[in-house]
């Protein structure tokens, strides 16, 4: 996403020192808040091994084994909620030459929080390319752009949409990393709609909507939307901004009420106005997440064109929008929210199988399987289709009540004894998450139960 702004040398250089000022105190604050809830995020990621942190990479996160599943589960999730709104994914490259940047403006005003990658051995470069310096990328929106353009367009295809899950990198100071919250690489939800002007109210609404839909998934109902206007440093055409303030404004009305949105007067993006999501945890801390720009700037410097209906060209609307943002940022936010105790759904442990004893072992093990769905046929392709759960088994040679207390510890939602009695009345106890009532299910009742709580997002 597109989201440095550019300081203008025509601005004043009293109003301009006053902001950076104000800057600086609101990032010394939002670090000393950031650090303490990373110090909280990473010691119960650390006790449910969700991801590690380690030296050879500042900045960039290790997701261990159960840390991946919930970020596959989230990337699934959203993936879902995006292709219903019409977004074709796309695959872009992780590195782009420095003329890609020049012409995105990146490289004059957003250097410095790049990673250079130059080859090393030139000998193995044609002369065409032996002087040539890459960027890795800090958003997607650029390669967006190429791929735009690659086509011609017409005003019948808009809009058109993109999204992308490629990794991000941007060289943030090694004093202000932070766990997931302030990382060098990050990955986004992000999406690019290029569109035209008749078109931004009702893109932005959808926006709006899903952002709704997908908070509310989470119980995140907690948040407030702010219009970012017209700053002195604009770029473009006066009429387009009023035009595009206006839809937005008329959008915010129509999805939240009149008195449920704030302003921002001259806090937009040089390149468009821009309205930004602040979400409230349970804890009473405020996270930027989701964001919606309008961009007049980079489909310009582009070139970018669409053939209208009447035959000529113009230049399409670029809306940048993100309901996730940063996915690590929103993990650290979800892993603080719920306090390790995952929604069934979402749960990197699901369940776990307890054998009384050893006589219990075997048929304790084919609970796993059926209750997994982990498919044992290795002669053949798994299905696509197929549904799977996070079963474990702990057949440990310990006690059942030491071997609960420990499930219950690392978060499993739900505790499955086993023993002669279930074997005789293949029913088994399955115990949730935080409540001692047992209940008396057969393994076909239980696949039901978990598929009734991950289709229901409980």
């Amino acid at each position: 996403m597109l989201i440095f702004e550019l300081h203008s040398k025509l601005g004043i250089f009293k109003s301009a020192l006053v902001r950076h000022l104000c800057s600086h105190v609101r990032d010394a604050k939002a670090a000393a808040h950031a650090a303490s809830t990373s110090t909280a995020t990473l010691e119960l990621a650390t006790k449910q091994q969700l991801y590690m942190l380690d030296s050879n990479s500042p900045g960039s996160v290790f997701f261990l084994p159960h840390g991946t599943r919930i970020f596959n589960k989230l990337l699934k999730f959203m993936k879902l909620q995006q292709e219903k709104q019409g977004f074709n994914e796309v695959i872009t490259p992780l590195i782009y030459k420095k003329q890609l940047w020049e012409t995105s403006g990146h490289w004059a005003k957003y250097a410095e929080d790049m990673f250079r990658v130059e080859g090393n051995d030139k000998s193995k470069f044609d002369d065409s390319e032996k002087d040539d310096i890459y960027g890795l990328k800090p958003m997607n929106c650029p390669g967006h752009c190429v791929v735009f353009k690659r086509f011609n367009r017409s005003y019948k295809e808009l809009p058109i949409r993109y999204s992308d899950w490629s990794s991000l990198h941007r060289n943030e100071a090694s004093g202000a990393l932070t766990g997931l919250t302030r990382v060098r690489r990050f990955h986004q939800d992000d999406g690019h709609i290029f569109c035209t002007h008749d078109q931004v109210e009702d893109e932005i609404s959808k926006t709006i909507k899903l952002i709704k839909i997908c908070y509310g998934i989470f119980g995140l109902n907690n948040f407030r939307m702010m219009l970012s206007t017209r700053p002195e440093n604009y770029i473009g055409e006066l009429s387009d901004w009023d035009r595009a303030e206006n839809d937005l404004a008329n959008v915010l009305n129509s999805e939240l009420g009149q008195n449920n949105w704030s302003l921002r007067e001259g806090d937009g993006a040089f390149y468009g106005p821009k309205i930004d999501i602040l979400l409230t945890d349970q804890f009473g801390k405020e996270h930027q997440a989701a964001t919606i720009q309008l961009d007049f700037q980079l489909p310009q410097r582009f070139e970018l064109e669409y053939q209208n209906d009447k035959d000529g060209f113009d230049t399409p609307i670029m809306i940048h929008r993100a309901i996730f943002g940063s996915v690590e940022r929103f993990m650290a936010l979800l892993i603080d929210h719920y306090g390790g105790k995952w929604p069934f759904w979402l749960s990197p442990r699901q369940a776990i199988v307890i054998p009384i004893n050893d006589n219990h072992k075997e048929y304790a093990k084919s609970v796993v399987q059926q209750l997994s769905n982990e498919s044992q046929d290795f002669e053949n392709a798994t299905k696509l289709s197929q549904t799977k759960f996070f079963v474990d088994l702990d057949d440990r040679a310990e006690t059942v009540g030491f071997r609960t207390k420990e499930a219950i510890g690392k978060g499993y939602n739900f505790i499955i004894l086993i023993g002669d009695k279930e074997i005789e009345s293949g029913k088994l106890a399955i115990r949730p998450r935080g409540d001692r009532n047992i209940e008396k299910l057969d393994v076909a009742s239980i696949v039901t139960k978990f598929k009734i709580l991950e289709n229901n997002y409980r």
